[in-house]
Order: C-alpha cells, then structure tokens, then sequence
C-alpha cells in the first residue's frame, strides 16, 4: 500500500468511529447487537476510501479480470505461458473487485442506517445493502462517466428496500407498495410534527401526490399484525386473546334457549310412534348433525323414496297443529 493509501485509510478511520458512535445512540451500547455492528465498522474502516481516478482504475483492473477469465473459458489452443498470463489478470482482476467493494461497505452502513426501527435489524439492512452493492459492481460501466459511489447508491437503497419488503412484514407486501408504504408513513410523521396533530387523508394526499381514496388503503397496509398470544396487563399474566370477543360464539342466553328446544323437541318426537320418530331424526339429522336423504332413509326401513317422504310429510302437519305446535311455537319468535 502507498503512503497516500496509508494517509487515506488514517483519515477513514474516524469516519468509520463516527459511524459506530452513532450506532450506539440507537442500540443499547451493551447489547450482543450493538457489539457485532461495531466489530463489523471497526473491521470497514481499516480499507481506505476511493476517489474517482482510484475507482476506474479499479474498475478496468476488473473488466480485464473478466476478459482474461472469458478467454481461458473459450479459447482452447492457448499456450502455457499465455494461460499463466490470463490466469494473473484474473486474480488481478479479483483482488480489484474486493477492494473495490471494501472501499464501498462504508457506504451501505450510511445508507442501510437510514431505514432501521422499521422491522429489521441494522445488520439485516446492511447484509441486503452488500447485495446491492455487488449488484452494482457487476453493473457498472466506467466509460460513462459517473462516480461509482453516486452509481452504486441507487442500487443499494433498491437492495434495502426489497429485503425489508421481504422479510421484516409477518404478512408480505409488494415492494412497489411498501415503498409507498414508507413514504406515507414519513410523510405523516413530518406533517405531525408541522400540524400538532394528525394530519387528514386530504392533506396526506396533498402532500404525498398519492390519490385520497388509496390513503386509507396504505394506513391500513402500514399496520403490523399482533400476535393474540401477546401477554397484556400489568402483571402479563393473560394473553391479549382472551379479551377479545368471538363474535361466533353463542351467548349463555342462547346457549340456555337453545338447551330448552333441544329438550322441547325430544318431548315432542317422544309422542310419534316408533318409526315416525327414526324418520325425523334421521332426515333432520337431530343425532349427529348430518341430515340423512330420502333415498338413505328408505334404505335403513325398506321403504320407498315417496313412502319416506310421505311419512314425513305426515309428520310435519302433526307438529303444525295442536298442543305440539304450541310447545314450540314460542322459540320461532
């Protein structure tokens, strides 16, 4: 390494401090989490940084690494010296490739510290940043013009983005709506902080240029779910499921109403003699809950189809009249 790459890498090294100072106002400075991130800026900070002639240097080092690396691949009658050639520049070209994404990892910490508290860890947000990083390197194209820095931020930030739409949701969202998502949510955040209060859909959609009627949509997508295992109270002592009612279960009143015409209905049947009573508990299926056909019926009592439904027909015009009808009467109210 020059003496110029060794003042460099002096002069990153507070960045890099500076970093991992910030870092700890946001973790709890004696957590395992805060400890990893640190190693990991400590161990960044030590790559010195690039300007641009450093960067497309880099960047040819690497577009001949690749082109030796081709023709080894597809040119069968090279000589051994011109293979030992090739090969150098191959791993020349690797060893510009590590440095060059070395001297870059700074950045996705920068850009990846931008989106913590939304659902993933710093280190999550910076693993996917070092993806899109290297996405970048395999993108980008000196001869352009552009500082590989300003290139890669694009496809970094597109990296995060993407990762957290993929893991930091219980329910997963597309990325193009988690991005509105976001911006919603900082947009609200801003204008609360301008209005002293929660700003309308109207201005939300105002500020945001997102039509009104989807606001409400995207508030809607923006709340995460909550397990009903979640212990509430003072005490914890009871999930949050318990004190959320189940709007299917049946109340005691119903459950008591209920219990009477069950035992109505049997004291009813029990005055029909012995096969009109098998009949409507099988085609009503008062048993089991499973409602017996006429054909089924007609089966078990060697009867035809029509004598079962005559016999059941007869049966309904008893319970229709009279004193069992009375009895009965009062619970279709």
């Amino acid at each position: 390494m020059t003496a110029q790459a060794d003042r460099e890498g002096e002069m990153a090294q507070p960045i890099a401090r500076g970093i991992v100072g910030r870092v700890d106002s946001d973790l709890d400075a004696q957590s395992p989490a805060a400890d990893l991130v640190r190693v990991y800026l400590n161990g960044i900070g030590k790559t010195a940084l690039l300007n641009a002639e450093g960067e497309v240097e880099l960047a040819k080092r690497i577009e001949a690494g690749l082109y030796a690396e081709h023709l080894l691949a597809t040119r069968k009658r090279l000589g051994d010296n011109r293979k030992r050639e090739l090969a150098a520049v191959v791993r020349d070209g690797a060893e510009a490739r590590r440095h060059l994404l070395e001297a870059n990892l700074r950045l996705v910490v920068s850009l990846a510290k931008r989106y913590t508290g939304r659902g993933m860890p710093l280190l999550d947000l910076i693993q996917e940043g070092n993806l899109g990083l290297i996405r970048a390197m395999e993108k980008f194209d000196y001869t352009k013009g552009f500082k590989f820095s300003t290139y890669a931020t694009w496809w970094i930030r597109q990296a995060i983005t993407r990762g957290m739409a993929d893991q930091s949701r219980t329910i997963r969202l597309p990325v193009h709506l988690v991005e509105q998502v976001n911006k919603l949510a900082r947009i609200k955040r801003e204008m609360h902080q301008n209005l002293g209060r929660e700003a309308t859909d109207e201005e939300l959609a105002a500020e945001s240029g997102i039509p009104v009627e989807k606001i409400n949509d995207l508030l809607e997508h923006s709340r995460d779910p909550v397990s009903l295992d979640m212990p509430v109270g003072s005490e914890e002592e009871a999930p949050l499921g318990d004190f959320i009612e189940d709007a299917e279960a049946m109340s005691a009143e119903n459950a008591v109403i209920a219990e009477l015409l069950h035992t109505d209905i049997r004291s009813v049947l029990a005055t029909l003699d012995e096969r009109e009573h098998q009949v409507i508990r099988l085609r009503f299926g008062l048993d089991d809950g499973q409602p017996r056909t006429l054909d089924q019926i007609g089966k078990l009592f060697g009867l035809s189809r029509e004598r079962v439904r005559q016999i059941e027909r007869d049966v309904m015009c008893k319970l229709r009249h009279g004193e069992r009808a009375d009895r009965l009467r009062s619970y279709a109210s």
